[in-house]
């Protein structure tokens, strides 16, 4: 019902937003706005002020309403509609007006500043919350991004940075860390080829960062640089990728399965919210590229296929990369021991 409510009304507001938008433009920028304009027409202008300012960011964010309406969000629209405004309205009739992008850009300041302040107050808060990470069951994984949430507050930014932290801590700061182990505790990548296929990405990224950044040195210091930069940091992430893999297995602990892929996602399903468990056969036919399904599969060099697919009653959020989050309602699991995971399980 959500997805045909979509389809029915994302063309309507497209519609709505393209009149808006085109109306102004014909408004000021046709051969017949002399005649229909005069310079004491401020009534005009503040009303197409109210739509790029007030009707357009409105209508964008419910076109992309499945990335949240945020307050942030919003004012950004809204300084990008004024200026869009300001470049469409002839300034004979914008005079009257000029003040008003610099509030919005002021606006716009204060916003960023407020999230500089979070990321300040992250800062000053570090050592409580590595002190709290450290008491915690689980491993960093789990726990720094969900102290960070209680201790400073859950933001988009605050959950980047936090993401980049776990990153760095993976990559430099847990080589001498052992992984968990005990009856209540798979591995999900002893059996795959996922460490050499990494291992390999390495190799690639480092020889081709030699060959080609020397070349296109020559042709483009900055573009080189940008080249040199990014793939430092495809590097480090894969490492810390690795570590983050070999350091977290699944727990089956407390009557909930933590379980997790790397940096990239990780999920905590209590097993009461578990409807149904598809095995062997049932569970590769289960079509893996369904929208409502998150895999925790290892890489490998062949295709693998899951030892298990969970039904959830309802969905449950996974956290993805950079901290992002989305709901899912099947969970495919590959496992190095599905004997193990069976007993757990049943």
């Amino acid at each position: 019902m959500v997805a045909l409510k979509d389809r029915n009304y994302k063309p309507l507001l497209l519609s709505i937003l393209t009149l808006v938008i085109t109306s102004n433009i014909l408004l000021y920028r046709s051969p017949l706005s002399s005649w229909i304009l005069t310079p004491e027409t401020s009534g005009v202008v503040i009303g197409s002020l109210i739509d790029f300012s007030i009707i357009v960011p409105f209508l964008i964010l419910a076109l992309t309403r499945n990335k949240g309406f945020t307050l942030k969000r919003f004012v950004t629209w809204m300084v990008i509609g004024i200026i869009a405004a300001r470049f469409i309205i002839p300034m004979d009739y914008f005079k009257p007006f000029t003040f008003i992008p610099y509030v919005a850009i002021a606006a716009e300041a204060l916003l960023v500043l407020a999230e500089i302040g979070l990321i300040f107050l992250l800062v000053r808060r570090l050592p409580a919350i590595i002190t709290a990470t450290k008491q915690h069951d689980l491993g960093a994984l789990f726990a720094f991004p969900q102290v960070v949430e209680e201790k400073v507050r859950s933001h988009p930014l605050i959950k980047i940075v936090a993401a980049e932290g776990l990153m760095l801590y993976y990559a430099f700061g847990s080589w001498k860390q052992t992984a968990p182990n005990g009856e209540d505790v798979l591995t999900l990548h002893k059996k795959t080829s996922m460490v050499a296929f990494y291992v390999m990405l390495i190799h690639a990224i480092v020889i081709e960062t030699i060959g080609f950044h020397w070349w296109l040195h020559e042709k483009s210091l900055v573009l080189s640089l940008v080249l040199l930069i990014l793939n430092v940091y495809s590097v480090v992430y894969i490492l810390g990728d690795i570590q983050a893999v070999r350091l977290n297995p699944m727990i089956v602990r407390d009557g909930k399965l933590h379980v997790s892929l790397g940096l990239g996602k990780r999920m905590t399903i209590p097993v009461e919210a578990i409807d149904s468990i598809d095995w062997g056969k049932d569970a590769e036919n289960v079509n893996l590229k369904d929208k409502n399904l998150i895999a925790f599969m290892a890489q490998d060099f062949e295709t693998p296929k899951p030892d298990c697919v969970i039904h959830l009653k309802e969905s449950l959020e996974a956290t993805l990369f950079m901290g992002m989050r989305k709901s899912y309602g099947k969970v495919a699991l590959k496992v190095d021991d599905p004997n193990q995971l069976k007993r757990l399980l049943i």
